[in-house]
């Protein structure tokens, strides 16, 4: 069957986790009910955040950041694999494809980007906290947070970009549950050579990079640690990292699973499983980490709930 051109596609089809009719309800429960919690949870946190003036500093502000984020990474795929199992269609657009492409890696690039950045505000407060206030303060804060998206923009919209520069066969099956980059080029009829180089590259400067900074960041943070004399000092550095070490750890750990499971042969059914633990699981989990092993967050929490029932309470009365 001979490349057309992209204009010509009418729709692609979304072959989702699983093609057994049996098990539909057990996805569409299980998927719906970790998007409420992750949506739930990340929301939490952002009004925790930006309602407690306790918690108004670049670490919280990092962290509000990140979980809304994640509740737009999320929703860029979930809710039309729920629809699609619903209304048992899945077909989606060749415009609806790519929008979900372009808006899937911008999201993911900002995942990285944000953590790494909150990376660099736990080193400078760890090891040189005479500088932290000067350093870390708002017009920076917010010159790091502007500079990931800007990076994140230029680079989904160029991967999306060449990916209209592709010819596709008439009949388009997706053996994912959303429209993934690698498997839009696997399916392109056209020379996908420049594409391929520029996923490598991506990877490299956002994946890569964002890896040596963290793993640099800790290192200096892990020796300042031990360089604290009093068990209860170290015990006090450790905590206020502890939180984003295991999103962390979370994220990069599930991110390699998918790019292992992707890379071995005829894996495309593996590589959408384990898409789920970095698109949807990890997001769900990143409030409950933080609010577990932080106090301010489960102080500002208490309160902020606090409050709503006392204006619940007024309004009915």
């Amino acid at each position: 069957m001979g490349p057309d051109n992209d204009s010509q596609i009418s729709g692609l089809i979304l072959l989702g986790l699983s093609n057994k009719p049996e098990l539909q309800p057990l996805i569409f429960g299980l998927f719906f009910s970790m998007y409420v919690v992750t949506i739930l949870g990340n929301l939490l946190i952002i009004l925790a955040v930006s309602s407690d003036s306790h918690l108004h500093t670049p670490m919280y502000f990092f962290l509000a950041n990140l979980s809304f984020v994640d509740i737009c990474f999320t929703s860029t795929t979930v809710p039309k694999m729920l629809v699609n199992i619903q209304t048992q269609n899945k077909v989606i657009t060749y415009e609806g494809c790519l929008s979900q492409m372009f808006f899937f890696i911008l999201f993911e690039g900002l995942d990285f980007l944000l953590l790494t950045v909150m990376c660099y505000d736990r080193f400078v407060a760890i090891c040189h906290p005479l500088h932290y206030t000067v350093t870390m303060n708002s017009h920076v804060c917010g010159l790091l947070v502007l500079v990931c998206w800007i990076i994140s923009i230029l680079n989904s919209l160029s991967e999306t970009l060449m990916v209209l520069q592709l010819s596709f066969c008439t009949v388009m099956e997706i053996p994912h549950f959303f429209c993934e980059l690698d498997q839009m080029i696997q399916l392109a009829c056209s020379n996908t050579f420049l594409n391929n180089m520029m996923v490598f590259f991506a990877a490299v400067l956002l994946g890569g990079a964002s890896l040596a900074g963290v793993l640099y960041s800790y290192s200096k943070i892990i020796s300042s640690i031990c360089g604290i004399s009093s068990a209860q000092g170290k015990y006090k550095a450790f905590s206020t990292c502890a939180s984003h070490l295991s999103v962390v750890s979370l994220f990069y750990c599930t991110s390699l699973g998918v790019y292992l499971s992707s890379a071995a042969p005829q894996s495309s059914h593996a590589s959408a499983v384990a898409s789920v633990m970095y698109t949807v699981v990890t997001p769900m989990l990143n409030p409950f980490i933080y609010s577990l092993r932080n106090k301010d967050i489960k102080r500002a929490l208490i309160r902020f709930s606090g409050m709503a029932m006392m204006k619940g309470t007024i309004v009915l009365g």
